[in-house]
């Protein structure tokens, strides 16, 4: 089993003019084995999970964040994320506003003054299949953006696939 890269659903609520907008966008898409799991447990499958040195680059990443002025997640939601028992828009899920929940996509990120970011996680029925997919959509304020995004990328780009091949491995998904 392998992590596939694909483009954005055209069933996510992240919509075309946003997608097409976007500084950087990208999306993976593995199978789900694991019927019945709500859409909030397949998040919390995936980022609940973290790997330790993606775990410290986060810590990292945001105390530089906070130099800058930046709003950014505390090393206790990046260390522990805890899983309540419902969620609405507004709520924080991991370290990440929800925009959008529905019983199979959850839409979170943050919006700061380089650039905003949506994650989204989508449970696709194909027939009897199923899959999950989460994309990613940035769009960018100005050059601090560009910049960060562009020493980002590489790192985001392989901890997103690591999170998918790791739940699935585990029996997560």
């Amino acid at each position: 089993m392998h992590v596939t890269e694909c483009d954005v659903p055209s069933s996510s609520v992240l919509g075309r003019d946003l997608i097409r907008s976007a500084y950087f966008h990208d999306s993976y898409r593995v199978p789900l084995a694991r019927r019945g799991l709500t859409i909030v447990e397949i998040f919390f499958a995936l980022f609940g999970h973290t790997p330790g040195w993606m775990k410290a680059l986060l810590i990292i990443r945001n105390a530089i964040a906070r130099c800058f002025g930046l709003e950014a997640p505390t090393a206790a939601e990046i260390l522990k994320p805890t899983m309540r028992a419902s969620y609405r828009v507004g709520d924080k899920i991991g370290p990440w506003p929800i925009f959008f929940i529905s019983d199979d996509e959850i839409v979170a990120g943050r919006n700061n003054k380089h650039l905003d970011f949506r994650v989204s996680v989508l449970r696709l029925t194909d027939g009897d299949a199923e899959s999950v997919v989460v994309s990613t959509v940035c769009s960018v304020h100005n050059l601090a953006g560009k910049i960060y995004l562009f020493f980002i990328v590489p790192f985001h780009r392989t901890g997103v696939q690591a999170l998918l091949s790791n739940a699935v491995a585990a029996k997560r998904l």
